[in-house]
């Protein structure tokens, strides 16, 4: 946590300066991104909701997507998938950002195929973002670490871009 909290005391000043509001959307960081935004004091002002969505059920659920959304191919840990996510969080909460991950943090991949280590993050607002991320690593929580650090400086990215 402590390697998050820089970014994300970066983030949350740029959201309350420029008043607008974020929603989150987590799988393989388990809560980690919204844990380090709400670390930061006054993110009330800024955080609106989170949700990890680790499962088929949880997907439909909490963010409505249903088999038939997912039908032609898609699938989970892409940045396709990332960015239905997101939109779908920041449409549910109403906020200004949607951020979400979505991947594989170890020991094993996932069953798709993506080996551990594989993250996809998406940013979606009035600019929409999406990177994959490879750590080569098996080791599930500097996964887990890495992936919310990453998704964290996309925001922050995201935000300081014109």
């Amino acid at each position: 946590m402590q390697t998050l909290m820089p970014i994300a005391e970066k983030v949350a000043a740029r959201l309350i300066a420029r008043k607008e509001t974020v929603s989150v959307a987590e799988s393989s960081t388990g809560g980690l991104i919204a844990a380090a935004l709400l670390a930061v004091p006054g993110a009330s002002a800024y955080f609106v909701g989170g949700a990890v969505v680790y499962t088929r059920q949880s997907r439909t659920v909490l963010l409505g997507i249903t088999d038939a959304d997912m039908a032609g191919g898609l699938r989970a840990s892409t940045e396709v998938f990332a960015l239905m996510c997101a939109q779908r969080m920041r449409e549910r909460h109403e906020t200004t950002w949607g951020l979400a991950e979505t991947g594989a943090a170890g020991p094993s991949g996932n069953r798709y195929g993506d080996g551990a280590g594989h993250s996809c993050m998406a940013v979606a607002g009035p600019v929409d973002r999406t990177i994959t991320l490879e750590t080569g690593s098996a080791d599930r929580q500097s996964n887990m670490d890495a992936f919310a650090q990453r998704a964290l400086e996309l925001f922050l990215e995201t935000l300081a871009s014109p």
